[in-house]
């Protein structure tokens, strides 16, 4: 994978760099923006370090920064967000931009909400509006030509309120699978839909154009349509909107409508965000009796992270010039975490107990607290970011060189590269067969299994039809129980203790929160409905879940043969 999509190539697509030759040129790019911050709180040798961090695989920063920087694209952010407006320029414009930052190798959000409905009126025509739904499938015929950056497909999030007069369409446009295939969906909740739904009532269906209702539907209705259209392919997932506002760092700018494609970086009109991810599995030493997380070691980490990410907003050349002012103004960046699943596994802790709950609680407040005074001593050298007048951070006392600092970013690519788990995503299997561009096929056997299988006296070899059989491993006898309790898989966990885990990091992240609520093939709507409800209640920003088999083609599965 570094080979294909992130080593430099000449012209007749020979690699000419090596894995350390990439961080180097990472490294150095990167240190480069300490120069415009002469004086003594400049980073000596900040190349270096940013360099043996990446090389000892404890921060990764995002795909476009491993692949632009120091080369002469140099658009290191992987996060944006374009607006649409209910005009036919702004529709044509917003592809056009989309297409430059998918070249580039980011990925675009988009709120359609602003879009007049379906049969509604085009006064400067005297026609009929095709709706949102119909501009989306042009978003989407264009992602498919662009390439990004020659080594991948762009992504996209089409983001639909849920009062938009349009929304039983949209809820079921992915129910053919070969529709719409570059974007992923999420419906636009609302506090006022979800208090309807409570109260088993009537909601208002609002025109864009003219903000006056169209008609009312049952919100019960409108729910178990979402939750089917979930339980059947894995879409459309949910965003409320209300709490992402809750927590926009800067209301005077606007509302926040649209995510980045994975749905955990909430961004006003073009803004874009860079994101970088520590591998928390790295920072476990021997303890008594047990092994503990080396807290001094990840607080040097999280600040070098920060830095390095500040960085990058500075080292960046932007696609767009509306994109380079709307970023500046707030310089958001995005520092999270992957390898959890390999901590607790480390730690010796179940995922699925209440124990991993309180680590993912404390881990997390832990990066938070960290990563805030890292930004904030940024600001005190450099500069609070320029939207901090009238921001919620000046009414609160709280200043910072960045709006957001933290984020939990999905890492499915760079935690591949470190080698750990993706995420905070429990294992997906033991064994797991992964399925990525131009039809590679990646089987990995989780290390630290294999190691305890061996340690035990047992053959791995003879266990392996048993792993790939089924994700789960709890019913293979001839496993010891305590590897079978400690290798709990992504079936294995119930939707609730999903969200809840979601949750608990969702407490102490400036914007959102990559996860996935795996379920079974045998879960029911009902599973789906109550991960949704519970979600809500636990004030996360948005949820995605996906059931085992719901879609023809899958990225994780544990044998080539079997979904899972």
């Amino acid at each position: 994978m570094l080979r294909g999509r992130y080593l430099t190539k000449n012209d007749h697509g020979t690699v000419t760099e090596t894995v350390p030759e990439l961080f180097w040129r990472i490294a150095t790019d990167i240190a480069q923006a300490e120069q415009l911050y002469p004086g003594p709180t400049r980073l000596v040798h900040a190349a270096r370090h940013f360099y043996e961090s990446m090389a000892r695989l404890e921060f990764l920063p995002n795909s476009p920064t491993l692949m632009n920087a120091g080369r002469p694209l140099q658009q290191l952010a992987a996060c944006f967000v374009l607006p649409v407006e209910d005009s036919l320029s702004s529709i044509l414009e917003a592809v056009k931009q989309q297409a430059l930052i998918h070249q580039s190798g980011g990925g675009t959000g988009f709120s359609f909400s602003r879009l007049r409905p379906q049969d509604d009126l085009v006064s400067s025509t005297q026609g009929t509006a095709s709706g949102p739904v119909s501009f989306m499938r042009i978003f989407n015929m264009a992602t498919d030509v662009i390439k990004q950056g020659g080594t991948r497909r762009g992504a996209n999030m089409g983001i639909l309120r849920v009062d938009h007069p349009d929304i039983l369409e949209f809820i079921g446009l992915k129910q053919d699978q070969s529709a719409m295939n570059n974007f992923n969906l999420s419906v636009g909740i609302t506090s006022d839909f979800m208090r309807a739904l409570a109260r088993r009532q009537r909601y208002p269906l609002i025109n864009p154009r003219t903000g006056k209702p169209t008609k009312r539907l049952p919100a019960t209705m409108v729910f178990d349509r979402l939750v089917q259209a979930a339980w059947a392919t894995g879409e459309p997932g949910v965003i409320f909107l209300d709490h992402i506002n809750a927590d926009n760092p800067t209301p005077q700018l606007g509302d926040i409508e649209a995510t980045n494609p994975c749905g955990e970086q909430p961004l006003l009109a073009y803004e874009s965000c860079t994101l970088g991810s520590i591998n928390v599995s790295k920072f476990v030493r021997p303890g008594r009796p047990d092994p503990v997380i080396d807290y001094e070691r990840l607080a040097t980490a999280i600040t070098l992270g920060v830095r390095f990410l500040d960085n990058v907003i500075d080292r960046n050349h932007y696609p767009l010039k509306e994109i380079e002012i709307a970023t500046l103004r707030t310089r958001k960046i995005g520092l999270g975490i992957m390898g959890f699943a390999d901590l607790l596994i480390a730690l010796n802790i179940p995922y699925d107990s209440e124990v991993a709950i309180q680590q993912a609680t404390s881990l997390m407040s832990f990066v938070r607290t960290q990563a805030h005074e890292a930004s904030h001593r940024l600001g005190a050298q450099r500069g609070w970011f320029p939207a901090h007048r009238s921001s919620r951070l000046q009414s609160r006392h709280m200043q910072r060189r960045n709006a957001t600092v933290t984020t939990i970013a999905p890492t499915g690519t760079i935690s591949l590269i470190a080698g750990c788990s993706a995420g905070i995503e429990p294992l997906y299997g033991v064994r797991v067969l992964r399925r990525a561009m131009d039809g590679l096929e990646l089987t990995m056997v989780h290390p630290a299994f294999a190691r305890m299988i061996r340690a035990h006296g047992l053959d791995l070899d003879q266990i392996q039809t048993d792993l790939g059989a089924s994700p789960s491993i709890q019913h293979v006898t001839r496993i010891p129980k305590d590897i079978r309790r400690l290798f709990v898989t992504a079936h294995d966990v119930a939707p609730r203790q999903h969200v809840r885990m979601q949750a608990a990091f969702q407490r102490s992240s400036d914007s959102g929160v990559s996860k996935t609520i795996n379920l079974p093939s045998t879960a029911t709507e009902s599973d789906v409905a109550e991960a949704f409800l519970l979600a809500h209640e636990l004030k996360c920003k948005g949820l995605t879940v996906f059931r085992s088999g719901s879609r023809e083609a899958q990225v994780l599965s544990c044998s080539p043969s079997l979904p899972c």
